[in-house]
């Protein structure tokens, strides 16, 4: 059987997230796993602009503030957990966050396949991250 000991949930804060934020504190509970919360801030391709640059700060603090109350399941439940904020394209942050902190499992929320325009799935971050990930990635509908 596997074993998960660091497990990433990339959120973005909607409804969705909460699945996923259930099964992995499900999973590191029952493998004794460290859970790593991120939040990847997308950018805005205008370095220097104070304004985004005010902007982005702005939306740091927020997100810090989303990710304790998400984080406070896994301390109630002893389930060793950290949270962290990148700023960046999404899907190559997720898995370079991955790839730099030795992540077995990503848990990530995604979504129904629409039958009649399955191409439309491919440029989904859920799919990109899949596909860019070094490691297993469970996809949580």
């Amino acid at each position: 059987m596997l074993q998960f000991k660091d497990i990433l949930v990339p959120l973005d804060f909607s409804f969705k997230n909460q699945t996923a934020v259930d099964i992995a504190l499900d999973l590191a509970r029952g493998n004794n796993a460290k859970v790593t919360l991120l939040h990847v801030i997308e950018t805005i391709d205008l370095p220097g602009d104070r304004e985004v640059d005010g902007f982005v700060s702005q939306l740091k603090t927020k997100a810090g503030k989303n990710l304790e109350k998400m984080a406070k399941a896994f301390e109630d439940a002893n389930v060793p957990v950290e949270t962290t904020i990148r700023v960046g394209k999404r899907a190559q942050e997720i898995a370079r966050f991955e790839q730099e902190n030795n992540i077995d499992l990503i848990v990530l929320s995604s979504h129904t396949i629409d039958a009649e325009h399955p191409a439309r799935s491919l440029a989904t971050l859920s799919y990109q991250v899949a596909v860019l990930a070094n490691c297993h990635v469970m996809l949580v509908k």
